[in-house]
């Protein structure tokens, strides 16, 4: 069978967020952890990676981030953790950046898989995360 050497572009340019502030410690993907990007349904997606800026002053915390399958989160075997970035403890300051990071995933989504995240530890004012890349179909 013959190999694919031509790069994978988006096609359809997809972006979703969530705003996180209480902590889940479970390994699994259970819990509370929102969506933050979603494969197309038919052709599937490319993820760049999730760009996360603190929303002020925030103890240390990981950001975990979960491969689900397209079916309940709440089924442990449906998920997959696949990556863990740990994030600053972060001072307020209006005159400069308390946090801006882009972790980068460089990932293929499979049509209807998700990406779920959740932080470790509670924070005071949150992080907000942006998940980044594209449906490889209009």
């Amino acid at each position: 069978m013959a190999q694919n050497i031509a790069p994978v572009f988006a096609l359809v340019p997809n972006q979703q967020w969530a705003k996180l502030t209480a902590a889940n410690t479970a390994m699994d993907g259970t819990g509370t952890c929102p969506d933050i990007f979603t494969g197309h349904a038919t052709d599937g997606s490319r993820v760049d990676g999730i760009r996360a800026c603190s929303l002020g002053t925030n103890v240390a915390t990981v950001l975990r981030v979960f491969q689900n399958n397209g079916s309940t989160a709440a089924t442990p075997t449906n998920n997959s953790l696949i990556a863990q970035f740990e994030l600053p403890a972060t001072t307020a300051d209006n005159a400069k950046d308390v946090g801006t990071l882009f972790l980068p995933l460089h990932r293929p989504l499979k049509a209807g898989h998700k990406l779920m995240i959740c932080i470790g530890t509670a924070v005071a004012t949150g992080w907000q995360f942006t998940g980044e890349g594209g449906h490889l179909a209009a």
